[in-house]
């Protein structure tokens, strides 16, 4: 058995396992593990990011572009700290990333060396990053590194998607021991976890009865690779299919039974097929309040009286927060497939209600054009999205922000094949989109990526872009300027006809901003702002031929940002708005069905 040193554990497995890139930023942490990567045997891609967080939101964006987990590893204290808003992301998401800390040294735990959470027990950052990974381990010793890390992969590879914690010690990175290295493959099941025989039936009983069924896509049938088996069976049966945040890019939005998303932010036609249906097939979804609109009955869902098939690999979600008629435990392709082999092979006539998804998506066409194919300037946010969609080509990949832009893209940019529209739906973190659209084109390096966010959110990790020069990862950043944090200003406005801290402003409160184009070119970035609606679509299509790095600032008006806003969000009123608002609030908070 060869004698490593922890660090050369660490990093060979990495590499025996598949993993294409390591980011990060090297502290003294975990300096002996960093210089693993650097051996032959061992050597992997090291991206060094510019904030932890980036790291993990590298990895993570690398992994929903392809279904592949890879690695960020940081040091100990702050920069172990700084990763918790990535984990928290690929958690709430269900994305697998391996973060990879240092640790004091075993001897020295509890005397609050450099870095060192110890007040209330020693070495306390586990504990925090507990409530954000899958699972987290801490090694106490070089030997127990080959058993730990084949666990790690386990745990990301099998069942619910999720990041997973490991910290290493720095003196168990350093020390070495004679250990044989694990074959990854005899460590993980095979195959996919197919669905109870008896459940499939049942399942099949309701759906035979039905005459307004909907599918509902979530991010799960993305993540089991389910697309073919949800347009098989949405076209065998006749069903339209609606998606969630996560859930977008599973199914072809150009195809007759696409009838849009759902939610808050959902599409008005998505909300009015889904809240009339009277069986509603889930796949890989977990019904969270913005794609369920905080579960008002009749917005965007009806369950009850709607029927309930619940497809999802975590028994945790079944009737969480809506009762089953069929809960079925396993993984989405095969559940699917089953689904659509026990049917009968002709289904049923539903003229009359794929007529009416014709009209309503007519009718959200027309009003949709009104913003899209606007000339006004500055824009509204979905006038870029129809010249993006122009120009690029149907395979390309597209990151979006959080906020105003994320919505608009949702309800604006169709994309027609799996693991091309990217977001961060449950958490929403501001900050995501940069590292996230270098990490997808890491992984998609023949696929155009465009990166389409809020100055906000730019602002939260704009160093980041230095990585489309440094990783030799040209993405396309398109920076909807409307000089503050718009969506979180509309929500104010809403509640209480007042903002406060979400405008961008001089002193005397006129708009404040910074020059983005002059910021990219500090980069050693090509980039222009847009001054005017003519010049859109062409410097779009100059930034996308040059197949370079790009960041495109497009001025967005402020009281034309953001998307519909067709569902409803549970929103608290304050008590001392006593108007309208207070009634109405209380009257749709009384047809919640989750509890």
């Amino acid at each position: 058995m060869p004698v490593l040193t922890g660090g050369q554990i660490v990093a060979r497995t990495l590499r025996n396992y598949g993993v294409d890139v390591v980011a990060g930023i090297p502290g003294h942490g975990i300096w002996s593990l960093t210089d693993a990567f650097l051996d032959d045997e061992s050597r992997i891609p090291f991206i060094q990011t510019f904030h932890e967080q980036s790291a993990v939101h590298l990895a993570d964006g690398y992994y929903r572009a392809t279904g592949r987990p890879q690695a960020a590893v940081t040091s100990i204290g702050a920069g172990a700290s700084n990763t918790v808003i990535g984990m928290g992301t690929a958690f709430t998401d269900s994305t697998s990333v391996l973060v990879v800390t240092g640790g004091p040294p075993t001897h020295m735990r509890g005397h609050g060396l450099l870095q060192e959470l110890d007040r209330y027990t020693a070495n306390d950052f586990p504990k925090v990053a507990e409530a954000v990974s899958k699972r987290h381990w801490v090694v106490t010793r070089v030997e127990e590194l080959p058993f730990v890390l084949h666990r790690c992969f386990n745990s990301m590879l099998t069942g619910r998607p999720g990041p997973v914690h490991l910290e290493v010690p720095m003196d168990v990175q350093a020390e070495a021991a004679d250990v044989q290295l694990h074959d990854l493959e005899r460590r993980i099941p095979v195959g996919r976890q197919h669905p109870d025989p008896e459940a499939v039936e049942r399942a099949v009983d309701v759906l035979r009865a039905a005459t307004r069924p909907v599918i509902v896509v979530g991010g799960g049938a993305i993540t089991s690779e389910a697309s073919d088996q949800v347009l098989a069976l949405a076209e065998r049966w006749q069903i339209p299919v609606v998606t969630t945040w996560n859930g977008k890019s599973a199914f072809p939005e150009d195809h007759e039974l696409f009838a849009g998303s759902v939610g808050q932010t959902g599409t008005m036609t998505g909300n009015a097929i889904a809240s009339s249906a009277d069986v509603v097939i889930s796949v890989g979804c977990r019904f969270t309040d913005w794609s369920a609109s905080s579960y008002a009955k009749g917005i965007s869902f009806s369950i009850p009286p709607a029927k309930l098939i619940h497809i999802d690999i975590d028994p945790h979600e079944i009737g969480k927060n809506y009762p089953a008629e069929v809960g079925i435990v396993a993984d989405a392709q095969r559940a699917v497939a089953a689904i659509v082999d026990s049917l009968p092979s002709k289904g049923v006539d539903r003229s009359e209600y794929l007529a009416e998804l014709a009209s309503l998506k007519q009718d959200w066409e027309e009003k949709l054009a009104g913003r899209r194919d606007s000339d006004r300037f500055p824009f509204t946010s979905q006038r870029p999205l129809g010249a993006l969609r122009s120009v690029l080509p149907r395979d390309a990949i597209i990151v979006a922000g959080s906020g105003n832009t994320q919505g608009a893209v949702k309800q604006t940019f169709p994309v027609y094949s799996p693991r091309t529209h990217l977001t961060s739906g449950g958490f929403s973190s501001m900050g995501w989109a940069i590292p996230a659209a270098i990490g997808a084109k890491l992984a998609r390096p023949d696929s155009p990526v465009v990166c389409v966010l809020g100055d906000g959110d730019f602002l939260m990790t704009s160093q980041e872009i230095a990585l489309s020069v440094t990783a030799g990862a040209p993405v396309i950043f398109v920076v909807q300027n409307n000089a503050g944090y718009m969506s979180i200003r509309g929500g104010q406005r809403k509640q209480t006809s007042r903002h406060i801290g979400t405008e961008f402003s001089h002193p005397d409160g006129s708009p404040y901003s910074p020059d983005f184009a002059a910021m990219g070119r500090a980069f050693g970035i090509e980039s222009w702002k847009v001054n005017d609606a003519a010049s859109l679509e062409p410097t779009l299509r100059k930034a996308v031929q040059s197949g370079a790095s790009a960041v495109i600032e497009v001025p967005t008006d402020r009281d034309a940002a953001g998307p519909w806003v067709p569902g409803w969000w549970d929103f608290p009123i304050p008590a001392y708005i006593t108007d309208e608002r207070q009634d109405e609030y209380h009257r749709t908070r009384a047809t919640e069905q989750h509890l």
